[in-house]
């Protein structure tokens, strides 16, 4: 009987949050880098959600996420990572704190034109100390604002990486979840060298 390779490599998997939001993309950066077909939970959007959800700036919007989007991504042979994409809709944030359980960090993205709509997954992390970076999600070549202009609006600590993004493109979304990868490193790394010994 013939056996796979004596010494297999068993992946470290890490679960990466993909926030912001109502419309900023989520959805969409979840499944541009998962390597198995996505979980959606998205229904359509009906008169039900009129006042509730402000399609300002999305108004071509038709579905919704309504509890999380689910992927996952291959970084090297060790490394596995699991993306769930919260939902943006304030009515849906009692699920935020069952996702983040046992995160490594987190990819806030925003979108210039309604930058306001990530300021509620910014202060969430920063309340909880978990790592994240921003991704600032290019609709459409669309780039209303400089990286540093957006750090400033987001009164965001220097370490924080602030980066331009396509969610609809693999490479370039990867490159924001490789950010975070480092900053949750270095945080990790300092927290350790922190560490009273005995």
């Amino acid at each position: 009987m013939a056996y796979a390779a004596s010494n297999p490599v068993m992946p470290t998997a890490l679960k990466i949050l993909i926030a912001g939001g109502f419309g900023v993309g989520k959805t969409t950066m979840v499944g541009s880098v998962s390597e198995v077909p996505p979980l959606e939970t998205e229904e359509r959007m009906t008169v039900a959600s009129v006042g509730l959800d402000n399609l300002a700036g999305v108004e071509e919007k038709s579905a919704t996420t309504v509890a999380m989007d689910f992927g996952r991504i291959t970084i090297a042979p060790e490394l596995v990572l699991y993306l769930f994409g919260t939902p943006g809709q304030h009515r849906f944030w009692f699920m935020w704190d069952d996702l983040a359980l046992g995160a490594l960090g987190a990819v806030v993205l925003a979108d210039t034109r309604r930058l306001e709509q990530c300021f509620a997954s910014v202060d969430y992390f920063e309340k909880r100390g978990t790592p994240f970076a921003v991704g600032i999600n290019c609709f459409h070549g669309h780039r209303g604002w400089t990286t540093q202009q957006v750090r400033k609006a987001l009164d965001l600590n220097p370490d924080i990486p602030v980066m331009l993004c396509d969610a609809r493109d693999r490479e370039s979304s990867k490159e924001v979840l490789l950010a975070l990868l480092d900053v949750a490193r270095t945080q990790a790394m300092a927290r350790t060298t922190a560490m009273p010994t005995h």
